[in-house]
Formats: C-alpha cells, structure tokens, sequence
C-alpha cells in the first residue's frame, strides 16, 4: 500500500501477480512463505487490493475497475479455500494456525496441538471476517456499473453475519471467544475430549476483531435496492444472528449502518484494555501483548509440561520461532496501522459524540478520530528526533544517533521494543513497516488542511 503513494501502477501490478497462477494454487490457496509455502498468513489481499484501488482513484480521479475485477475474482477463489479448509466444523470459525504471530500463543499455533484437537482461533475468526468485509466493499463498487455484484455482495453481507455471530454468540457451554466476564476476545482450545477452554491471554488476538468494521452510506443503499431488500429481510427475520453484535438497526452518523464485531459497549471495553498504559499503550503504538503479563504470566499446565506466556518486550525469550520473531510485547506495524484505520472507520460510524477515555484512566476523553491521530503520532515518533536530538528507532546504538554520515538514514525494522521504541528484528522489512509513510502522508494531509483553515479565519 505504500508503494502506491508514489508508483500506484506498479502496486497494482504486485496485487496481480500474487494471485496469477504462478503463485496461487488452482484450488485457491496462497503460500505463506518460501520455507513452509503449506503455512497460512492473514488474508490481507483484499485489503490491499482495495486500498490500493482507493489511492489510485484519488490520485488520477478515476478507478481502474480491470484491476479490480481482475483481482477479485482471483480472492473469490481464495475465500473460498479458506472456507472449505480452515473452519474444522463448519460453524464459521477459524484455525489459520500460525498467522504471521508467531509465538504470540501458549503453543506453536502451526503444530499438532499436544491436548489434540484444535484452536479457535479469534485472530484467524477475525481476519476472515474482515476478509468478508473488504470483498463486501470491493462488490459494492463493482455494483456500481454492473448490479449483478449486488448478489456477490449479499453472499458477503451474509457470511460476515455468520462469522461474527460464532465469534460473539454463547454457546451451550457458555465458551465463546467473548468472554463477557473479562471484556475481551480470546482463542478457544477445543481439546479431542470436546472439551473447551478459553486461553486467557490478553494479546493482540483480541484486538483483531477490531479490525473486521465497515460502514454502509444511506445513498450507497438507495442504488442497490436488491441488496437492501435481502438486507431488511435477514434483519427482521434472522435476530438469532444480528443479537450479538453491532445494531444493524441504528443509523449512526449520515444515517450510516455500521458492520463490526464488537457493538459500542463491547468496543468500550476492549479499548479500556488497549489503551492502557499498564496495558497495550507504549509511547510508540500498540504493543503485541499486554505489559499486564510481565507481573502476571499466563501459565497452562498440559500432560504434565508448563506452558506460559511473558511479556517480553524486545528479543523472545522463548524457542518458539527463534529470538529474531517476537509477539510478546513489541510493537508491530502492520496490526497497529490496521487498528488506526478501525478507530477512524468507527468515528465515520459514531461520530464525535462517541468518547474514550484516553489513556484509560486520566479523565481525559476523546473521539475515536482523535485517538487514531494519537496512535498515528505515536507510531511516527518512533522515527522523528525527539527532544534530545535522539531517534528512539535507533535507541543506543551512536553511531546511528549521533554520526552525521549515518543519523539520518532511517530503516524499517521488523518490530519495536514495547517500551523504548528501539528498532528490532531484520532491519529492512520494508514490506509492512513502510506503512509508516501513509500515516505521515495523512498527518501531513491534515495539517494542512488545519492550515488553510487558519488563514482563511485569519483573512476573515
């Protein structure tokens, strides 16, 4: 996506090629990487295909919809695989296995479970229910010039009601991945004995779900009439599914309906958790897992072995994937850009009238938009000089913070520590941490936006 900022053609050309037949298997899987192609990553392609979409169109004031189609069509493929090889039961949840969070579970998420049976997983729920969400907006568009997509998008608007109400709906044994008594999402461990347990971890797991929200615009609605239709019917017929999760009913802000996970109390109380000091909030973004795990480890005794889960703010401690991987505790670029986004989607939902105390705790409350500004601000300063002339990316390593030659070539580390801000991991991993450059871009945007303002009051 940030590719797209400067060569949106070549962007597009990436998203083509990932879902040519020289990369996706014709039964629609996409590998995860060159040393396991059989592990599975977050279905974020839609995502990207979408955003990229959006900032080529505003770049040039027109969308390549041939990109579009031609892409979406490849992702029907891979959504499909996803559900025929990723839900073990067929209730619409999910076990991706690793997910690209390497060791951020009590057990190496792409090995045989050592109680049997499987995960639930909330962050692989999570992605395809945001997976479901980014095929719903790019069917809209397609809708646009061709209503046959209305049908398409119907299939999606459907799916996603489904997968969210397995995520946030009690079942008979009381265990879903909400835990009503906590206020947060956890994985389920479904042992072979049928067995389940939720693992109590507060981790980014849990904040996933966040990311699984989109709006849907009155006037969007009033061009697709069949759509709408199937839409007020499921709503006045199917409560058993639309119960738990965001009011499909209400309209927010411009009379917009809102599709989310989580409802306004429920994203209340996970934001009380995220934004947390104590917590998930470092001065430099959200961390991977909560600092609360540093005085309070999460221990699960299984066949006689102990696993726990530390904070760990820099290196793993753990074998787990090798101590060049962590998501104990550092800051991740691409699950914090992502989250940015949610806040600022929810804003365009709820509006200004809808404050979080900001950070949990002091008194202070502020919109969803402002608090997105913040974390965008803390992310950036991670890279900016602060006070002293210091960069926290490069915490204190001198040749960098202080040789001429060297200060101001800045790299984009795997990760960050969670309280320093230090730069770790592979320091070239410009494939998600680049990210960076569209939050400058739109605090860039915005300031200056800000300015005009100012001079035009100043000339009044």
């Amino acid at each position: 996506m940030p590719l797209a900022l400067v060569d949106p053609d070549f962007a597009k050309e990436q998203l083509v090629l990932m879902t040519r037949e020289w990369y996706m298997h014709p039964n629609g899987q996409l590998p995860a990487y060159e040393w396991a192609l059989g592990d599975v990553n977050p279905p974020v392609h839609a995502w990207a295909t979408w955003r990229v979409y959006k900032i080529d169109k505003k770049q040039r004031g027109r969308g390549d919809r041939a990109f579009l189609v031609r892409v979406f069509h490849k992702l029907l493929l891979n959504f499909t695989w996803w559900v025929n090889r990723k839900d073990a039961e067929g209730m619409n949840v999910f076990q991706g296995g690793f997910l690209g969070l390497d060791n951020i579970g009590v057990f190496d998420r792409s090995a045989p479970l050592p109680t049997g049976g499987h995960l639930e997983q909330s962050d692989g729920t999570s992605w395809m229910a945001m997976y479901t969400l980014n095929l719903l907006a790019i069917a809209f568009e397609l809708a646009k010039d061709d209503s046959a997509y209305e049908d398409v998008a119907s299939k999606f608007w459907e799916h996603f009601l489904y997968i969210a109400d397995a995520m946030c709906h009690r079942g008979h044994d009381g265990q879903s991945m909400w835990n009503d008594e906590d206020g947060f999402f956890y994985d389920v461990l479904h042992a072979s004995s049928g067995e389940r347990v939720p693992i109590r971890v507060r981790s980014m797991v849990g904040l996933i779900p966040l990311f699984a929200v989109e709006t849907l615009d009155s006037d969007l609605l009033h061009r697709m009439p069949s759509f709408k239709r199937r839409m007020e019917w499921f709503i006045e017929n199917r409560p058993d599914l639309t119960a738990n999760i965001a009011c499909m009913r209400t309209e927010g802000q411009g009379e917009r309906r809102l599709l989310a996970i989580v409802d306004r109390d429920k994203l209340r109380r996970v934001l009380g958790y995220m934004l947390d000091e104590n917590e998930f909030l470092s001065p430099y973004g959200i961390r991977a897992l909560s600092k609360f795990h540093e005085r309070n480890p999460y221990v699960l005794n299984v066949a006689g072995s102990e696993h726990r889960v530390d904070y760990e703010p820099a290196e793993s401690r753990t074998d787990l994937f090798g101590g060049n991987s962590n998501w104990r505790g550092p800051i991740w670029f691409p699950t914090n850009f992502l989250l940015v986004e949610a806040l600022q989607r929810f804003h365009y939902y709820f509006g200004d009238d809808y404050k979080v105390e900001f950070p949990t705790g002091s008194g202070s409350y502020l919109t969803l938009w402002d608090i997105a500004g913040e974390l965008s601000r803390r992310l950036s300063s991670t890279f900016m000089r602060d006070a002293n002339g210091r960069r926290p990316v490069y915490g204190d390593i001198e040749k960098f913070q202080g040789d001429p030659h060297w200060r101001d070539l800045v790299l984009f580390h795997e990760y960050f520590h969670g309280d320093s801000g230090a730069g770790l991991g592979a320091s070239h991993q410009t494939g998600w941490t680049a990210l960076v450059a569209k939050l400058l871009q739109q605090s860039g945007e915005k300031e200056t936006k800000l300015a005009d303002v100012i001079a035009a009051v100043a000339a009044d």
